[in-house]
């Protein structure tokens, strides 16, 4: 089935309709919830007063997010600067021992960039401030200080620099910048609200109260909390990105939106790393991934790695576990729909028809990846709670029935990536000489 099989309008139209209608209701479901739970003894901690103008109490179960915002930025920052490796071996070592790997490594990144010559200058100052610092005169001090510093714009020190090239910029690039910061600042402000009506984070803590949600609400609430993870990954890189991007850089995209993954090798929260990952080990090992044993084998290489880099503990362990097994059941199913008999069938039906049905799996997928990845993001007993609700007590009508909306919102990313790949097929033919 090609990515370019159309649906009829109507049809999609429908699912448009059935997936707002749904996510309209769950919504309901989970403002009235709040409401109800704003003054719990549970809720006491993590719900406090809010904005003054919205007069509402706030969920910050997780309004340390704006702290590790900042934080994660400089990290970023300073990684794309290419040093962040030496760092993490000047904290494994004595402090003392630090300063001078630091000046070390510091005249070594000068000596390399600018010159011996420029060096020496640069000791030179260094050596000169230090003994009129010695000799305990302000005025000495600030008048060499001034002089180090005009020194730099005075001949022949001007002729020694780095590359002369002026960056250019695309055109528009500078348009897209402001847009991308602008967005940042609108998606701060829309979490920020949300949380004034939406107590997401916090009812998952309370089980007892989690418990008694219709079972529409309960599945809203486990998606929303994935979408807000997503939210706050796509922020911070998008603030990172902005940064970035003003210095000519060119950073990791943010990742992939959580609504439209229905396919396990395209979930990822960190662009960076799952490029990282990719590159010298998912793909390194297994090749194409089309073979059974190697693509095990890069799978487990890949999440041990990852493992490692989360920090080893049981909801990690069996996240990976969850994951792992999640990337190799997509390829088990795959060489199974490519056995005779199926790949008959499904040659049988119509490019629509077979849209249709691979539409059923991804939503089944969809809820398989929420469910792998609520682990790590909520707790193992709000996801037991959610399971059970859906799957056992909840079949088949509240099982059915969240898996058709969500098929719906399957056909319409499938419709969508449908979309972008007619208008890349389009730029591509618009780009080939005549």
């Amino acid at each position: 089935m090609g990515i370019k099989t159309a649906l009829p309008a109507a049809e999609l139209g429908l699912y448009s309709l059935v997936l707002s209608g749904a996510l309209a209701y769950a919504g309901r479901g989970l403002l009235e919830a709040s409401q109800d739970g704003a003054h719990r003894k549970a809720f006491r901690e993590s719900v406090r007063p809010g904005w003054e103008y919205i007069g509402r109490k706030m969920d910050v179960a997780d309004f340390e997010w704006v702290m590790w915002f900042t934080s994660f930025r400089n990290v970023i920052i300073f990684a794309l600067s290419g040093h962040v490796l030496f760092a993490k071996l000047c904290t494994m070592v004595a402090p003392k021992l630090r300063s001078w790997m630091y000046a070390v490594y510091g005249a070594l990144a000068v000596m390399g960039t600018m010159g011996p010559w420029y060096l020496l200058l640069l000791l030179g100052h260094c050596v000169g401030l230090y003994v009129a610092s010695l000799l305990g005169q302000p005025w000495l001090c600030l008048g060499l200080g001034l002089a180090s510093l005009a020194s730099f714009k005075m001949d022949p020190l001007i002729s020694w620099q780095v590359s002369q090239v002026e960056p250019v910029r695309r055109e528009g690039e500078l348009w897209h910048i402001r847009a991308q910061a602008g967005l940042s600042v609108v998606a701060i402000m829309a979490v920020d609200i949300f949380f004034h009506f939406f107590y997401i984070l916090t009812i998952p803590s309370d089980l007892k109260f989690a418990n008694r949600l219709p079972d529409s609400a309960l599945a809203g609430l486990a998606y929303s909390n994935l979408v807000y993870d997503w939210v706050k990954a796509a922020v911070l890189f998008g603030v990172v990105n902005t940064v970035a991007c003003l210095d000519h850089l060119d950073p990791p995209q943010p990742p992939k939106c959580i609504t439209a993954l229905y396919v396990f090798a395209e979930t990822h929260f960190d662009r960076g790393i799952n490029d990282w990952l990719c590159k010298y080990v998912y793909n390194h090992i297994g090749g194409e991934h089309s073979a059974v044993i190697p693509e095990l084998a890069a799978t487990v290489a890949t999440f041990a790695i990852t493992t490692l880099w989360l920090g080893p503990c049981d909801i990690v362990y069996l996240w990976s576990f969850l994951n792992c097994f999640g990337l190799n059941f997509e390829l088990w199913m795959q060489k199974l729909a490519e056995w005779g008999p199926l790949a008959r069938i499904e040659a049988s039906l119509s490019v629509q028809m077979s849209r249709r049905v691979r539409a059923l799996f991804g939503a089944m997928n969809f809820w398989a990846i929420i469910m792998y990845n609520l682990v790590s993001l909520n707790s193992l007993k709000f996801t037991e709670l959610v399971a059970r609700r859906l799957l056992l007590t909840g079949f088949p009508q509240t099982t059915l029935s969240i898996l058709f909306v969500t098929y719906c919102g399957v056909q319409l990313v499938k419709e969508r990536e449908r979309t972008l790949a007619l208008e890349e097929e389009q730029k591509q033919d618009k780009e080939k000489p005549e």
